[in-house]
């Protein structure tokens, strides 16, 4: 019987401690509900900033002369300050203790961890803010890394998408394109096209580049305003070899039909 009696003033002292801890965390998170609401109406408002900043710069940006990959990053990095001092708005009503040095003390340190394990992201966070900032190409522009060529669709912060001339979509951190040679195609707006023509030995060959060369400026592909350079090359096994150099549009599907 006192065996009994023991087990169940245990059994009675643990139900009494379980429930004054579930009451204690409800009567806590009651009590603090009000700071939770309020914050959670910081959040919506830092939104509804996010969104009237966006539509506000974009009517502002159709009016100026600003580049489009400037306006993106203006308009990205603002974004990202915004949600920033909102959220840290958001934690410091939520918890009444935190205070700006506090937060940042914490985010530093904080910061530090993530920065090690998320190094790629971080890399290529930056590289893309200094593409969008240095204007190496923009959307629209074709260019050539290593053996991605293709068509640029869109520079986001993290990566860019480039669609290749077969129709494939590339999506290429901007670390590397940051780090290795990027050849922008279509800058400037035209580009040089070179072939080899021969003409046969028994040929006059001064009257040959004089045919070429009318028939090359007589093609409506080939740009008027640079001029057309016809030489003679190299003698070949079987004839003068000439070569014959104009300018067209840059776009490669451009390229290919004039050539």
């Amino acid at each position: 019987m006192a065996e009994e009696a023991t087990q169940t003033n245990e059994l009675e002292a643990v139900t009494e401690t379980l429930q004054s801890t579930v009451f204690g965390v409800w009567n806590d998170f009651v009590a603090h509900l009000p700071f939770l609401v309020a914050g959670l109406l910081v959040v919506l408002i830092t939104w509804g900033a996010v969104a009237l900043f966006q539509r506000l710069s974009g009517r502002l940006f159709e009016r100026s002369n600003v580049r489009r990959s400037l306006q993106d990053l203006i308009v990205r990095l603002s974004t990202i300050g915004i949600w920033a001092v909102g959220l840290l708005l958001a934690a410091m009503v939520v918890f009444p203790g935190l205070t700006p040095t506090r937060a940042l003390g914490g985010l530093g340190v904080a910061s530090l961890a993530v920065g090690f394990a998320f190094k790629d992201i971080f890399e290529n966070f930056f590289a893309g803010i200094l593409i969008l900032w240095r204007f190496p190409f923009d959307v629209g522009d074709f260019i050539q890394c290593g053996e991605i060529e293709g068509k640029v669709e869109d520079v986001t912060i993290r990566m860019t998408l480039i669609r290749r001339v077969t129709g494939e979509l590339v999506v290429v951190p901007n670390g590397h394109l940051f780090k290795n040679a990027v050849e922008v195609l279509t800058d400037p707006p035209k580009r040089r096209v070179t072939v080899m023509a021969g003409v046969g030995y028994g040929e006059d060959v001064e009257q040959a580049v004089g045919v070429i060369e009318k028939a090359v400026k007589g093609c409506e592909s080939v740009a008027s305003e640079k001029p057309v350079e016809i030489y003679p090359q190299a003698f070949g096994a079987s004839s003068v070899d000439i070569e014959v150099t104009w300018w067209t549009d840059p776009q490669p599907a451009d390229v290919r039909r004039s050539r």
